[in-house]
């Protein structure tokens, strides 16, 4: 990659991210206020996985194979940082949830203007290993629903083949993913958690 491509991406990653912040910034202030006198709690940037990979025991074999830094594993940050989490304060049982801002190709763009891979990073929530470690810490263990929650904002929600391709990646799970349009409100998003999530938490 020429250096005038790696500066396009870098711009193009720092834009992202900006985006990224303000779609945080609105999920947050909806769900902050929404649970004001409940027993449910909005958990920003929460820390209840920030060091899931540092407790992995690897067997010697690999170990003598790996490069082995003299550090306590206890103080790394070798884990994952999901960008929300609801919890119910009475059950205790938590919802992590992510938040993803993309492009998309919609009217009066080309289909290039889908090729953002936030949307694809997702996928790691569906290992066997955080799968387990979120049913573990969250206390979801119901097999009608997954232990985590995506939120799609940005054009990404009306682009014809992002919204097959999610839709195909969760299956049978359409609830644990919510498609908050530029036409909808808080009250949407809000909604869809009252009718579809909440009964895993209570």
């Amino acid at each position: 990659m020429g250096k005038k491509a790696l500066s396009g991406r870098k711009n193009w990653q720092q834009q992202g991210g900006l985006k990224a912040l303000q779609a945080e910034t609105n999920l947050y202030d909806v769900f902050s206020d929404y649970f004001k006198g409940t027993e449910y709690i909005l958990h920003k940037k929460p820390k209840h996985l920030k060091n899931l990979y540092a407790k992995v025991m690897l067997p010697q074999n690999i170990i003598e194979q790996i490069y082995n830094p003299t550090l306590d594993l206890t103080k790394t940050k070798w884990g994952v940082s999901p960008d929300f989490a609801i919890e119910n304060t009475k059950t205790k049982k938590i919802l992590f949830g992510e938040i993803k801002r993309q492009d998309g190709w919609v009217e009066g763009k080309n289909p290039s203007a889908g090729r953002g891979n936030a949307h694809e990073r997702l996928c790691k929530l569906f290992t066997p290993g955080l799968l387990k470690a979120y049913r573990e810490i969250g206390g979801i263990d119901s097999d009608d629903t997954l232990p985590f929650w995506v939120v799609f904002e940005g054009d990404i929600t009306r682009d014809p083949k992002r919204n097959r391709e999610i839709a195909f990646w969760f299956d049978k799970y359409e609830n644990n993913y919510f498609m908050w349009r530029p036409n909808m409100t808080g009250e949407d998003l809000v909604m869809h958690f009252e009718k579809k999530l909440k009964k895993y938490l209570d």
